[in-house]
């Protein structure tokens, strides 16, 4: 018998999801007359914009996750299931999850998005995602069993592309991964591989425009790239990864790269879940919503963060798919219902950009904030403070401080540890299996 959850005198409010946008939901919801009822397939909320440094081994994945149940303890009549959203069906206000079916009297979907390869079947099954948790670990482990393989392998070729490290995009995430992994081969890989010859490793930083960071003024780009570049990395600009065959990367320039590891950070879509209207899906996979987050076409089915557009003759591509977007909503979302249950109207949702920044490594960072553009050390500090701070749990705030510290003075990395060795899952293998099968027929 499944147990479900517990009956209540106040509306329900059912949130799909546990990130930025759907923890901020609840979070101003608290006891506020509302029974609210959080959906997550993860126990724990993730802080996304470090997991470059989960990966790059600087960070313990654990020091940048917090259990959702934790935030809430002290909530009155709010409830957590560790449950996948199957479908929705909005003419009974029910979703069907992996649990159990929940009916709801307002509905917000806070799925946030998921990588986009842009339909390139070579690219889903080879290259390397980082959009969460397990994606980073799985990233830091094929890092270091690259280089173990590498130390034992006589094929000068296949050495090279196990060392080669190819990353697919130059935004934030490309950026900053592409620094740390700079970092790696500056003050770490030599220790502990001495036995090869670390020249040889190669970081390529491909971006289809004509410049890294293209959210960013051109000044703060320019920055960046010389950031980059002094750390080795290869930055090459106005190219396409066109497709991965596991050991080289085509590109559209003709200039293939032979590497063993493409990370994929060109893009990303919205992540909608089953039952919502075809209609209400648009560009980007992301469902339009009005200026209230309130989905077109349905009363009290909401959708905020990356998987929501709000689309206007300001906006005609909707909010960037970024943190504060999804914080910001989340909090006038939680506004409304309270104004809602007064009986008060809604207050349409205006964003409020407080700016944006990158880091590159130790020291380098590049931070705007209105007219106001630094970079260098200064920025590196802005950079730290705010993320340290967006971090939940004093506990991880306290350990990503100490490890931050710990590494600015010895530039050592402690998780270098291959704790599962990364392996393609049965899935993968069979379709890479079947692509390639279809590859040699074709030929």
């Amino acid at each position: 018998m499944k147990i479900g959850i517990p009956t209540s005198n106040q509306p329900r409010v059912v949130i799909v999801g546990g990130g930025f946008g759907g923890i901020e939901v609840a979070k101003n919801l608290k006891n506020s007359g509302y029974q609210v009822v959080m959906l997550d397939k993860h126990n724990y909320h993730s802080f996304q914009p470090l997991l470059y440094q989960v990966a790059t081994s600087a960070l313990e994945a654990d020091s940048i996750a917090f259990p959702l149940r934790k935030i809430f303890k002290e909530y009155e009549d709010f409830y957590f299931r560790m449950a996948e959203v199957n479908d929705i069906i909005p003419e009974e206000n029910l979703v069907i999850s992996s649990v159990n079916e929940i009916a709801y009297d307002h509905l917000v979907i806070a799925t946030g998005s998921q990588t986009n390869y842009m339909g390139n079947e070579g690219l889903t099954i080879s290259s390397m995602p980082m959009k969460t948790i397990p994606e980073a670990l799985n990233l830091r482990s094929l890092i270091f069993q690259n280089f173990e393989k590498a130390l034992v392998i006589s094929n000068e070729r296949k050495r090279q592309g196990l060392m080669n490290f190819v990353i697919a995009g130059a935004g934030p995430t490309g950026v900053e991964l592409a620094g740390a992994l700079g970092e790696l081969k500056s003050h770490i890989l030599p220790k502990d591989y001495p036995e090869l010859d670390l020249s040889m490793m190669q970081i390529y930083l491909i971006q289809s425009s004509d410049r890294v960071l293209p959210a960013l003024s051109t000044a703060s780009s320019e920055k960046a790239k010389r950031y980059l570049e002094k750390l080795g990395v290869n930055v090459v600009l106005n190219t396409r990864v066109l497709d991965y065959f596991g050991d080289y990367v085509q590109t559209n320039t003709g200039k293939d790269v032979v590497a063993k590891t493409l990370i994929w950070t060109a893009g990303v879509v919205g992540a909608p879940v089953k039952g919502i209207d075809a209609k209400s899906i648009v560009r980007g996979n992301r469902i339009a919503v009005d200026e209230f987050n309130r989905v077109k076409g349905h009363e009290n089915i909401y959708a905020i963060g990356d998987v929501a557009a709000m689309i206007s003759e300001e906006i005609p591509m909707g909010h960037p798919m970024v943190a504060p977007v999804a914080i910001q909503q989340g909090k006038n979302l939680a506004k409304n219902f309270k104004r809602v249950a007064q009986q008060k109207a809604m207050l349409p949702f205006n964003y409020l950009d407080k700016g944006a920044m990158a880091t590159i490594g130790k020291n380098k960072a590049v931070v705007e904030i209105g007219k106001m553009k630094l970079g260098g050390a200064f920025a590196w500090y802005i950079w730290m403070f705010v993320h340290l701070m967006s971090l939940v749990g004093f506990r991880n705030r306290v350990v990503v401080f100490f490890n931050w510290t710990r590494n600015y003075f010895n530039s050592d990395r402690g998780m270098r540890l291959i704790i599962i060795p990364f392996k393609l899952s049965k899935e993968k293998r069979q379709r890479k299996k079947a692509f390639y099968d279809q590859q040699e027929s074709t030929d």
